[in-house]
This record gives structure tokens, C-alpha cells and sequence, in this order.
């Protein structure tokens, strides 16, 4: 059995660190959205049926419903508190089937080192999509 070496004990622990600070985010990005979901409901917002983007740039049904976060309709939250990134591979079917988008965990920063796009705090876009969605 070949030992641990110090530079792959460092990255190691890196990596748990890493993982551990993403973990954190989620849990505090998820009670934003938990937030901003009863907030909706509050306010009488009903959620509506969300649709997915392909890599082509085509918009395809998901079978889910929610609330964009975004102008783009790229990120949305499920009624239960599910966020969802609604960019997606696709073949030329899911025109006519449809996508199943999986959960991905929340961050607290939309487009952390994007370069396009909207990028912003995520309780800035809850703002935004709440007054969006309770003024209609």
C-alpha cells in the first residue's frame, strides 16, 4: 500500500474544504429560496410551467413548474424549493418529448466567473423576480 505523500495530503484536504465551503453556500443560498418561495405563496404568485433552453438555443417543455429567477429563464425555483439551472443538452427529440432538468445545489452568487450573462447576488434576484411576479 503506497503512502500518502504530503502534496497529496494537502490537495486532499483542499479538496474537503472546497466542498465543505459549497456545502455551506448551498445551505445558505437554500434558505433564500425557501424564503422567497413562501414569500410568493404569501403574496398569492402562482408558479407556472417552466421550460428549458438547449445548447442550440431552442426552448423545450421540462413537465416542471415554478418561478424564473432570471430574465434569461435560465434559473428557476419548483414550488417545494428546488433550484434548477434550466440550460441543457438535448437531441433534436426534445423539441417534441421534452427535457427532465435535474436539481443542482444553489450558490449564493448567480454567474460566479462568468463573463456573460446576468451575474449578481442571488437575494438581488429574488428582489427582482419577486416584484416581477407579484405586480403582474
Amino acid at each position: 500500500m503506497v503512502e500518502e505523500n504530503q502534496r497529496q495530503a494537502d490537495a486532499r484536504r483542499r479538496h474537503e474544504l472546497a466542498h465543505g465551503a459549497a456545502m455551506a453556500e448551498a445551505q445558505a443560498a437554500q434558505a433564500l429560496l425557501d424564503a422567497f418561495v413562501a414569500d410568493l405563496r404569501t403574496a398569492g404568485a402562482s408558479p407556472e410551467p417552466l421550460q428549458a433552453t438547449l445548447l442550440t438555443g431552442v426552448r423545450v417543455k421540462t413537465g416542471l413548474v415554478g418561478w424564473y429567477l432570471n430574465k434569461a429563464q435560465t434559473l428557476a425555483v419548483a414550488p417545494d424549493g428546488t433550484y434548477y439551472q434550466l440550460v441543457t443538452a438535448g437531441s433534436a427529440l426534445a423539441r417534441f418529448t421534452g427535457v427532465k432538468p435535474e436539481p443542482t445545489p444553489p450558490t449564493l452568487v448567480i454567474g460566479r466567473g462568468g463573463r456573460d450573462g446576468e451575474t449578481g447576488d442571488l437575494h438581488e434576484f429574488l428582489a427582482r423576480a419577486f416584484t416581477a411576479y407579484t405586480e403582474r
